[in-house]
Order: structure tokens, then sequence, then C-alpha cells
């Protein structure tokens, strides 16, 4: 028998090196591993699904269960792919996102009106906010509370960049607060003391991914 797939999203800005030691990890736990790369800063959240999905079909194998890991915009990305992307539900397991802003980021609202940063950071960085542009949000509408796999949220609860501590009422992970990674959708929930950017080089969160593949349960 196959081992199931396991595919990776790396976050806005970043690259597979992020992921990297991730993926090190879930192939010792048997799994087939895909990191796959996409240039988050080229276009749109519909624009890189489409792309996204051109460069990663011909490498799923024709058989077995995908499952997802994503960090942060990865998570979106795959919740609009869920509803774009050709994949036949049977094949669908189950994805854990890492830190996602699935109802938004406070800090895009305010990143957004420094001059020149939204060209230097893209198009869908623009769209990460939670006004009425804010794509995870538009996505909430159309998914009514489900999602077509079992989805586990880990949230990061400790930031490292005090400078957007401000914009926080609540537990954030410097990025996005622990309340707006929620989504109402989702099967279980964590929140750690990790930050946004490394979330996904912490030992406790690579257990609860693997738990939550193997077991559709975190720890």
């Amino acid at each position: 028998m196959s081992a199931d797939t396991v595919v990776l999203l790396h976050g806005l800005g970043r690259s597979p090196l992020a992921m990297m030691g991730l993926a090190r990890f879930l192939k010792r736990q048997g799994f087939h591993v895909i990191n796959q790369g996409y240039a988050s800063r080229s276009g749109t959240v519909a624009e890189l699904c489409r792309n996204l999905m051109h460069d990663l079909l011909p490498s799923l194998p024709a058989t077995g269960q995908i499952h997802f890991v994503t960090h942060s915009l990865g998570g979106i990305l795959l919740r609009y792919g869920l509803q774009h992307w050709n994949i036949h539900p049977g094949r669908l397991g189950r994805a854990v996102m890492l830190a996602p802003p699935s109802q938004g980021s406070e800090v895009v609202d305010v990143l957004r009106r420094i001059p020149l940063l939204p060209r230097i950071m893209g198009p869908a960085f623009l769209q990460l906010g939670t006004d009425e542009s804010s794509v995870p949000l538009q996505l909430l509408s159309r998914e009514q509370n489900q999602l077509p796999l079992d989805v586990g949220v880990i949230a990061g609860r400790t930031s490292y960049e005090p400078w957007f501590t401000p914009l926080f009422g609540e537990d954030n992970d410097g990025k996005v607060s622990v309340s707006r990674s929620r989504h109402p959708g989702m099967k279980d929930f964590r929140a750690l003391a990790v930050g946004h950017t490394f979330i996904m080089n912490d030992k406790r969160v690579r257990q609860h991914i693997v738990h939550f593949l193997r077991l559709g349960r975190f720890l």
C-alpha cells in the first residue's frame, strides 16, 4: 500500500526552504511529502492558486490520500483551491493550517497604507485584510462553515514582533490574532506559545500535525 501524500504550502514571502525541516520530519513518519513552492508575491490569490495547481498536479500520485499542511497564506490558497481545483473528493485526506489568517489579518489593514510596501509584498497581500476586500472573509461566506476535508488549526499566541502589539487586543502571533485564525468549520484547534514566522519548526506543533493527519484530532 502506498504512503499517504502530504502537500506543504509555505506562506507569503517565503519559499519551500521554510518548510524543509517539517518535510524531513514528515518523511520520517512515513508520509510521501511534496514541498510545493509558489511565487507568493507575483499575483492575486486566484492567480497564485491557478499557477500552484498547474505546478502541483503533475507531482500528485495517481492513488492514495492527499493531505495538506499550510502556513499562513498557504491556508488561504488551500481554501480557495478547494473550491476550484479538480481533485476528487474521495482523495482528500486532512489538512493542518498553521497560523492561518482565516478571518483576515489586522496587520495587513495597517501595512497596506505604507507607501510602496503593497507593491513589494504583492497583490495577494492586499487581499488578506479584514475589510470588504478580504479574500478570507469572502471565502467564509461561500463555505457556509463547511469544508470538504477535516481541518485542524494551530495558532500562535506569542509575538516576537512588539511593534505590532498595539494592533491587537488579544493573544496573537505577531501577524494574526488567535481569534482570527479560527475557522468555523475546523475539527480541532490549538493555540500554542509560538510565533508566526517559525511555527512549523516547533516540536510540539510537529507532533500535533502528525497526530491530526493520522487520527483527525490533535494531541
